[in-house]
């Protein structure tokens, strides 16, 4: 069955997409499925990790949600992904590659979203969450072993933001999907929860864009497909690209750096500051799993794991 799925690659994903038949392989060899191809194997194995059921315990941007539909890490995720697979279907690219990078591109995000983030990078300035996240899949899961997952879902996961690109297209495809995911479902969570009006958009956003959710996402996603198929890169129009720009910057100033969420942030940073002092004072007491070298490391393997409940009954226990 995996030859034959391969076979179907070769006939119908674009000369420049990735082949699974032609991967440059895991970190540790192993023999091959014989139904699934390697891309599946890895979107399985991080679909059945551990740290992927604890995305849903843990904050995208609200960490006080008001009601029961407000955004968590875990439906941020699946969002990226059904944007993602949409995208690669459209502009023939692998499909279960770009799945695989999509789920597993945020497991090493902190508790409470990049207020978590934030204070760990002040404790150890070489932590961020794709190189979080890679760590997960390389050192951490399975009691150390890691997932053993491609170079290429590797290589995804560390660059789908901040500097440096993937070397796969549909890598480079994610960068565009997370932004596109987080900043439409962002919206709708502060609305819902205060922060915006529905329309307190910037005008010109609302006209190249649209003014509702899926009108958004639709512009983007048609825009991307118009002007990437058929082409050995992904992107986007100058209208579209400057309209995300804008809304990502109103969204900084309107709703991330919000007062009342500096305020929150300032509390939440000093539990973090304090796990980590703590535990690097305390190194016995972390899990015999997170008790290896070099202890700055270890101590924020063990922070940026923790689920948003379990730091705040573990603050309660230790301070």
């Amino acid at each position: 069955m995996r030859e034959d799925w391969q076979k179907i690659e070769e006939i119908y994903l674009a000369p420049y997409a990735s082949h699974s038949n032609a991967s440059a392989g895991r970190l540790r060899p192993e023999p091959e499925c014989p139904i699934r191809t390697v891309w599946q194997r890895d979107r399985d194995r991080i679909i059945h990790s551990k740290s992927f059921r604890r995305l849903k315990h843990k904050t995208q941007v609200f960490i006080n949600p008001s009601g029961d539909h407000v955004r968590t890490r875990l439906t941020h995720t699946l969002e990226v992904a059904q944007i993602s697979r949409t995208l690669a279907r459209a502009l023939r690219l692998n499909e279960d590659l770009t799945e695989a990078i999509a789920l597993g591109h945020d497991l090493g995000h902190t508790p409470f979203g990049h207020a978590g983030e934030r204070a760990l990078m002040r404790m150890n300035p070489q932590f961020n969450h794709c190189r979080q996240s890679l760590r997960q899949i390389d050192i951490i899961e399975n009691d150390g072993r890691g997932l053993n997952l491609t170079m290429e879902v590797r290589d995804g996961v560390l660059h789908h933001s901040g500097q440096g690109m993937p070397f796969t297209l549909e890598g480079a495809l994610i960068r565009y999907c997370d932004r596109i995911a987080y900043l439409n479902h962002d919206i709708d969570d502060a609305i819902r929860s205060g922060f915006l009006s529905a329309d307190s958009l910037p005008p010109r956003v609302i006209s190249v864009l649209g003014s509702r959710h899926s009108q958004r996402i639709n512009t983007m996603v048609m825009d991307i497909i118009e002007q990437s198929s058929g082409k050995e890169e992904i992107k986007m129009s100058p209208p579209v690209a400057d309209a995300m720009d804008e809304l990502r910057n109103f969204m900084f100033e309107k709703v991330y750096f919000h007062p009342a969420r500096i305020e929150e942030e300032k509390k939440l940073s000093a539990m973090i500051e304090g796990f980590y002092h703590y535990y690097m004072e305390h190194f016995e007491l972390l899990p015999p799993e997170y008790q290896r070298e070099p202890h700055i490391d270890a101590v924020c393997d063990y922070i940026a794991g923790m689920t948003d409940s379990f730091a705040i009954n573990t603050a309660a226990q230790i301070f």
